[in-house]
């Protein structure tokens, strides 16, 4: 990925979003694109026309924050925006490169044993990629799907959207999950943009799919933290799911559990899952060094 073709590419389709009107100012003469000008951002922001353009040219190098919290008003910039752009700033700070540690992949037996310890509700372990590493009994049971597209290999979720044609029957919103997973990939790679796993992924599945360089193109960005999820199983039919995910940040992964409301349907068929489950293999295999168990 080139990191300044990313900063430029996410500040021009931010402004491309606002209308004057909308930005509380006056519009003249006919627009050659939607949104707000150059010079309507600078304005905005307080800044001179010069300066906000070097920044849309991709050089966010040594900007101070005063001027990112200008940015983010002007471009009303929602938290998950502005922390993208903090990201897309700090990785351009000419200093020296602090190298990060290589993305795991395995997780710690200690993680390994919480997941397990959660028999009631699917529980995975991920990394910014959005790898599968980790798995407790019912999520396996779960994500049998993905894991069984990967066959030995690490199960990917985006490979899965984009390059599977099965993934459009397991989410039952196929359009919002795509959407989400290339938003999380896009954040990840403003707080990582030199990771060459995240890189090699980003180019295989904007070769082999349309579907993901056009929502590629939109630079939304968005994060892994609570919400719902509609999955269709082929063993037990339609669930309606929540999740909750917890940062495990000595390891730089994400572990993500899904719930069910009482009483519902969906509980119900949880509980028929978790039956099936004890039908699978138990017997602990490592796809790509992965802690998935079949």
């Amino acid at each position: 990925m080139d990191h300044r073709s990313e900063i430029r590419e996410f500040l021009t389709s931010r402004r491309a979003k606002i209308t004057p009107a909308q930005a509380g100012l006056p519009s003249y003469g006919t627009r050659r694109v939607p949104g707000l000008r150059r010079a309507e951002v600078a304005q905005l922001a307080g800044v001179s026309v010069e300066y906000y353009s070097r920044l849309e040219r991709g050089d966010l190098s040594g900007v101070s924050d005063h001027v990112l919290d200008a940015l983010a008003r002007a471009l009303r910039l929602n938290d998950e925006e502005r922390i993208h752009l903090e990201d897309l700033a700090r990785a351009a700070d000419p200093g020296p490169r602090r190298r990060r540690r290589s993305a795991p992949r395995q997780v710690r037996p200690t993680v390994q044993r919480m997941l397990d310890a959660m028999t009631d509700a699917p529980a995975f372990v991920m990394n910014g990629r959005g790898d599968i590493l980790a798995l407790n009994a019912l999520g396996r049971a779960l994500y049998a799907p993905m894991i069984d597209v990967a066959r030995g290999a690490i199960p990917n979720h985006a490979r899965f959207i984009f390059l599977d044609p099965r993934s459009h029957y397991f989410w039952g919103d196929w359009e919002r999950a795509a959407d989400d997973t290339v938003a999380l990939l896009h954040a990840q790679a403003g707080r990582d943009p030199y990771d060459k796993g995240l890189t090699d992924l980003i180019g295989e599945l904007s070769t082999r799919s349309d579907d993901f360089r056009t929502r590629w193109a939109r630079h939304d960005v968005r994060q892994h933290h609570i919400g719902s999820k509609s999955i269709h199983h082929p063993v037990v039919g339609d669930l309606q799911l929540t999740y909750e995910s917890l940062d495990l940040p000595t390891d730089d992964l994400t572990l993500v559990a899904y719930g069910t409301e009482p009483g519902s349907d969906s509980e119900e068929k949880l509980r028929l899952l978790a039956s099936w489950a004890t039908t699978l293999d138990a017997q602990p295999s490592s796809p790509g060094g992965a802690s998935i168990r079949r």
